[in-house]
């Protein structure tokens, strides 16, 4: 399903499925405290929230955005 898909860079890719980041319910990027890559942070974008595309009915859904902060992200 596109709503159970986040198109990222490679790393973040890889940050997203070890847990150490996820996104919250508003789009916001959260780190894991586990994370610490200062050089990586520089490619979040300054707003801190991932990019969204403009038709609603493609962007990822909140359902599956909750399941990754509960079972894959490490706080």
């Amino acid at each position: 399903a596109v709503s159970n898909g986040i198109p990222l860079l490679r790393t973040f890719h890889w940050l997203f499925d070890k847990g150490f980041i996820s996104v919250e319910s508003d789009y916001r990027i959260v780190k894991s405290s586990r994370y610490y890559h200062p050089k990586i942070d520089n490619l979040i974008n300054e707003s801190g929230r991932i990019m969204l595309p403009k038709d609603v009915l493609v962007r990822p859904h909140p359902d599956f955005l909750r399941y990754h902060r509960e079972h894959v992200f490490k706080p």
